[in-house]
């Protein structure tokens, strides 16, 4: 996490969001902008938060682990979202690791200021209400997607969640092969399986599996696979 002390871009990202009425006047001063790397952990589950970050800029992903070692995707985001707001309205440890998947820019600010100048302003719990609601809506939806749907359909949407990024065009991920039983752990089936499946999508010219790497080759067929992408 690198802190960015531009007030200038900050104050753009609020225009840009019409976010200047969610944070009142004794808020704005505390509010400060960070990035962060892809690849890189924004909270990790079970750590106890001290920010509530807008995220402006990038796309993250959010997974929960098992206390077996078991992780599972939940959803991939993009601007507008919060992470740290159910945290604290609940005042409890963070619920889900959030891990950048592009370079990520977020607004945050520390929950001693939301305390003591945002518990009682009407903008910016109804912001907070609306973030939620909308967030336990999509996370049921996909939790039974992640059920119902084939490995076939899940992997087509998690490689398009992993490496493409809609809100920047020079971005173009990759899945490190290394990487591959954490994939099968997210998004829900064994590592064997999983293998059997990016076989198959290479021999389709869907993918191509090179140098340690998988590249998707054709995001057009990738993506009427994937139908909707059941991760955002």
């Amino acid at each position: 996490m690198k802190e960015i002390n531009d007030r200038e871009q900050l104050n753009h990202y609020l225009q840009a969001y019409r976010m200047e009425s969610i944070f009142n006047e004794q808020l704005i001063p505390h509010l400060s902008l960070y990035s962060f790397e892809q690849g890189e952990l924004i909270c990790s589950q079970g750590e106890s938060p001290q920010y509530l970050y807008v995220l402006v800029k990038g796309k993250i992903k959010i997974y929960t682990t098992s206390a077996e070692g078991k992780s599972l995707i939940l959803s991939f985001k993009t601007p507008l979202e919060l992470v740290g707001d159910i945290e604290y309205v609940r005042g409890t440890d963070i619920l889900n690791t959030v891990e950048a998947v592009s370079t990520v820019s977020m607004i945050g600010v520390h929950h001693r200021w939301l305390k003591k100048y945002g518990k009682d302003y009407a903008p910016l719990l109804q912001f907070l209400l609306e973030i939620i609601t909308q967030k336990f809506y999509v996370k049921s939806n996909s939790l039974s997607f992640n059920l119902m749907y084939p490995v076939e359909v899940r992997l087509a949407s998690y490689l398009l969640s992993v490496c493409f990024d809609e809100s920047d065009s020079l971005f173009n991920g990759q899945l490190r092969s290394a990487n591959l039983r954490d994939a099968a752990n997210l998004i829900g089936t064994s590592y064997r399986h999983l293998n059997r499946v990016i076989g198959q999508f290479c021999t389709e010219g869907l993918i191509e599996r090179n140098k340690g790497f998988i590249l998707v080759k054709d995001r057009e067929r990738l993506s009427a696979l994937a139908s909707h992408n059941i991760y955002e």
